[in-house]
């Protein structure tokens, strides 16, 4: 005889909403253990105890309703019918899994015949002279890397002056922003200090040295929390440092805030509250990298590192008027980061300029172990080439319609 859909549904096992049973004989007592049923609908009751209004309220969660006698069918046979799935989750053969464990397979998304990059190795920093180093600390804070790392170089300002003051701005527009989850002020100034003997005695280490960032909140930091925005995780503390962590502070980097993401990498809105746009404060700074994006543009932090995995570098970036690169995917590892989606995540700076967020990416590039979608990359970028020649793409149909604006379409039209 055949079966409709509906009582498909209400009958199968792989029915969210419950599964009937062929035989409503109470099991004998030399019956199997729950999980190994020898056939379908014979397993031993477990599981909690459900009734047909469970199942009605059930329904609202995924659109689609069962008749009463349905629902009381499925109540019946719900403690059979999950027998085998409910001891995978609590029975002896579950298997712990720590976050850390990556997919054992490898996603390559370079097509077959295609080059994987550039095949050359090269970086050329700015050539252009700084200028003197401003009076104001408001002047300074806004001022981008590659001018801040040529003061530091050169001994016209110091990593302690410079992380004091955006330990300042944070502690003064974080309340009206909510872009800090954690503030490191004791890390920093250790690091703030350590960076300044080090470039007095001659050991400069780069272009990050002694600069201020803040991380997106996603990102592990041994002895400092790294919540993922969401409440169940504000007390998670890590014992080891993100690959990316390791590899700003191995550039001298100095961490001063874990900065704020929607709960999980969703939208702007974590359990302190919804991050703000610091130029239109009635406004969220979107996410899910909403922290990087407020604190960057704000003058709160050099650099920032974000996270994206459908927009949530590039979203904010736009929202709050700042630079943000989204790297290709597998150039920078996300050992020890918050896992959204294995084929698609990828970490990126997020600062003030573009040449910033080269400077960044050169530090935190290139395979490690425990990223097995890391691969090792090469860059070739020379930040006084002109930009005359380089070719834009876009899609001409959807900057005709939402939401494309007409100053999009006036950039542009002004693009040479």
């Amino acid at each position: 005889m055949s079966a409709s859909r509906r009582e498909f549904l209400a009958l199968s096992t792989l029915s969210l909403l419950g599964a009937a049973a062929f035989s409503q004989n109470p099991p004998s007592a030399d019956a199997p253990p729950p999980g190994a049923p020898p056939a379908f609908g014979t397993a031993a009751p477990i599981g909690p105890e459900v009734s047909a209004s469970d199942f009605e309220a059930a329904e609202k969660l995924v659109n689609f309703s069962l008749t009463g006698s349905e629902r009381a069918q499925a109540a019946s046979n719900w403690r059979i019918s999950m027998a085998p799935y409910y001891e995978r989750r609590v029975g002896p053969r579950k298997v712990a899994i720590k976050p850390s464990v990556a997919p054992w397979s490898q996603w390559n998304p370079v097509l077959p015949g295609h080059p994987a990059g550039p095949e050359r190795e090269r970086f050329v920093r700015s050539r252009s002279e700084p200028g003197p180093l401003p009076s104001s600390d408001e002047t300074i804070a806004f001022s981008p890397v590659h001018r801040l790392a040529r003061w530091i170089e050169r001994r016209e300002l110091t990593s302690e002056r410079l992380t004091g003051i955006y330990m300042e701005r944070l502690r003064r527009f974080d309340w009206q922003l909510r872009c800090a989850i954690t503030l490191t002020p004791e890390l920093a100034l250790a690091q703030a200090r350590a960076a300044d003997r080090e470039i007095a005695a001659g050991h400069y280490r780069g272009p990050l040295h002694g600069i201020p960032w803040g991380a997106k909140d996603l990102l592990d930091t041994a002895g400092i929390a790294t919540t993922y925005g969401a409440e169940p995780f504000r007390n998670r503390i890590p014992a080891e440092d993100a690959a990316v962590t390791w590899r700003l502070h191995a550039a001298g980097a100095v961490l001063v805030a874990k900065l704020s993401l929607g709960a999980l990498a969703l939208n702007d809105i974590w359990f302190g509250g919804q991050t703000m746009n610091p130029w239109l404060l009635e406004e969220g700074s979107s996410g899910s990298s909403a922290g990087p994006g407020a604190a960057t543009a704000a003058g709160l932090v050099g650099f920032a590192i974000g996270s994206e995995t459908d927009g949530s570098i590039i979203s904010p970036s736009m929202r709050c008027g700042v630079t943000g690169l989204r790297p290709t995917y597998g150039r920078v590892p996300r050992t020890g980061a918050m896992t959204l989606c294995w084929s698609l995540d990828k970490l990126g700076p997020m600062a003030r300029s573009v040449e910033d967020t080269l400077l960044v990416l050169q530090a935190i590039s290139g395979a490690d172990a425990g990223d097995l979608n890391s691969v090792p990359s090469k860059l070739d970028f020379d930040a006084n080439a002109p930009v005359r020649g380089l070719r834009l793409g876009y899609f001409p149909a959807w900057m005709k319609e939402a939401p494309a604006t007409d100053v999009d379409r006036a950039a542009l039209e002004l693009t040479p």
